[in-house]
């Protein structure tokens, strides 16, 4: 099925420019017009979209654009080993992020309960966040 550069990017969920972009960083294919079909459009098919899928995903998993762009010619040359190792990395690097977050949380949290209690002075909050 055919689709053109709009309907791909309805597809996907993301916007024109969107596609655009990727295609600029040499992410997507920027296929031609061709003579068959509407005068004009570019043309793109399933492959196109499990692509655009994928780096949208890949994003969502925190991977930068290189990066993406090295695990799809990873996947092109099948090398599994350097994919999972960027994977590992990837993984650490959410750990690290998750720990610092809950951290963050126990001491908003903390700060919450003592600004609750009320009591004269500035807002332990506030003053928290000057130091």
């Amino acid at each position: 099925m055919a689709m053109t550069i709009s309907e791909l990017a309805r597809s996907a969920a993301v916007g024109v420019e969107t596609v655009r972009f990727y295609q600029r960083k040499g992410l997507l294919d920027d296929p031609r017009p061709t003579r068959s079909g509407r005068e004009g459009h570019r043309h793109y098919g399933e492959d196109d979209l499990r692509r655009l899928r994928f780096v949208r995903s890949a994003q969502g998993a925190g991977f930068t654009l290189s990066e993406i762009a090295e695990l799809l010619a990873l996947d092109a040359g099948h090398d599994r080993p350097r994919a999972r190792q960027m994977a590992k990395a990837r993984l650490e690097a959410i750990e690290h992020e998750i720990a610092r977050l809950e951290a963050a949380r126990k001491s908003l949290r903390k700060l919450a309960r003592e600004c609750a209690k009320g009591g004269a002075g500035p807002c332990p909050i506030i003053a928290a966040f000057e130091n």
